[in-house]
C-alpha cells in the first residue's frame, strides 16, 4: 500500500513540474496581496464534523477587492489516516489589478469531493489533500458595443469546468509546553490542474488554454491558543492563469488565519 501511495504522489509532482515548465503566458502581471481567512470545524460525532471555511482576500494590501468564497462542508474520519469531504462553494471573483483578468465580478458555484491523507513521522505530520471540483463559472457579456466598463457586461450564462487541486503540506512543531505543540510551522504547494478539453471555446466546454490553472507555495507559523483557538500567519506565492492565457498573475500573498474546532459530540 505505501509503494502504491509513493507513486500517486511522484505521478502528481511529475505532473505539477510539466504544467509549470509548459505553461508560457504572453503578459505577466503582479498584486500584492491580503488574505483574511477562516476555518470553524465542529465535530458532530466521534468521525462526522461541518467545517465552514470562509474568506475575504484583496489585492494591492486593501486597495482592491481581489475575492470572497464562503465554503461548508461534511467530513467524515473513515480510517485514522483518511477522511473524505464533500462540501459546496460560492466565489465572488472582482475586477483587480492592471491588466485585470476580469471584465465584471465573475461568480462561480461548485460542489466538490475531496480525500485528505494524514501521517505522522515522529513530530512531523505529512498532509496530502486531493479535492475534485465541479465548477459552474459565470459568463460575462457585453451588453452595449463598445463595452466601457464593468457596468456593460452582464452574466448571461454559467459553464462548467472540472478542476483537481493537489495539496502537499508538513507540519512541524517547533515550540512546544506540556509535550503539546503551542507554535508550529508549516511549508507546502498546491497545484490546480484544469481536467478536459483543453482550449478557449466555451461553446465545446473547453477548460481553459492551460493545464495549470493555479499554484500556491505556502510557508507559514500557526500559534495554538487553546485546543479550540488557533492563529497562523502564512506567506503564499500565488501564480494564476487565465482562461486564455494571456495573462499570468504572480502574486506575493500575506494570509491571517483563525482556526476554531469545537465539539458537539456525546462522550
Amino acid at each position: 500500500m505505501k509503494p502504491f501511495k509513493n507513486t500517486i504522489v511522484k505521478v502528481f509532482l511529475l505532473i505539477i513540474t510539466f504544467g509549470i515548465l509548459s505553461t508560457q503566458a504572453q503578459t505577466k502581471s503582479q498584486n500584492n496581496d491580503i488574505w483574511l481567512h477562516y476555518v470553524g470545524k465542529n465535530m458532530l460525532t466521534k468521525k462526522l464534523s461541518f467545517t465552514l471555511e470562509a474568506t475575504m482576500r484583496y489585492a494591492n494590501g486593501f486597495s482592491e477587492k481581489q475575492q470572497y468564497f464562503i465554503r461548508p462542508s461534511f467530513d467524515y474520519q473513515f480510517t485514522k489516516h483518511f477522511i473524505g469531504s464533500v462540501g459546496y462553494s460560492h466565489y465572488n471573483t472582482y475586477v483587480y489589478g492592471s491588466p485585470a483578468i476580469n471584465k465584471r465580478p465573475i461568480p462561480e458555484n461548485h460542489p466538490w469531493v475531496q480525500g485528505t491523507f494524514n501521517h505522522q513521522f515522529g513530530d512531523l505530520k505529512l498532509t496530502n489533500r486531493l479535492r475534485n471540483e465541479f465548477r459552474f463559472v459565470g459568463i460575462a457579456t457585453s451588453t452595449v458595443t463598445p463595452p466601457t466598463s464593468q457596468n456593460d457586461y452582464a452574466i448571461t450564462d454559467y459553464k462548467f469546468r472540472d478542476r483537481v487541486r493537489y495539496m502537499v503540506l508538513a507540519t512541524y512543531p517547533i515550540l512546544k509546553k506540556d509535550k503539546k505543540p503551542v507554535l508550529n510551522a508549516f511549508v507546502g504547494d498546491e497545484a490546480f490542474m484544469n481536467i478536459g478539453p483543453l482550449g478557449t471555446d466555451i461553446t465545446k466546454n473547453n477548460v481553459g488554454k492551460t493545464f495549470m490553472n493555479q499554484n500556491r507555495v505556502i510557508v507559514g507559523l500557526g500559534y495554538v491558543i487553546n485546543p479550540h483557538h488557533q492563529i497562523q500567519l502564512s506567506y503564499i506565492h500565488q501564480n494564476i492563469w487565465n482562461f486564455s492565457d494571456t495573462i499570468e498573475e504572480s502574486n506575493p500573498t500575506v494570509r491571517i488565519s483563525y482556526l476554531t474546532t469545537f465539539s458537539f459530540a456525546k462522550k
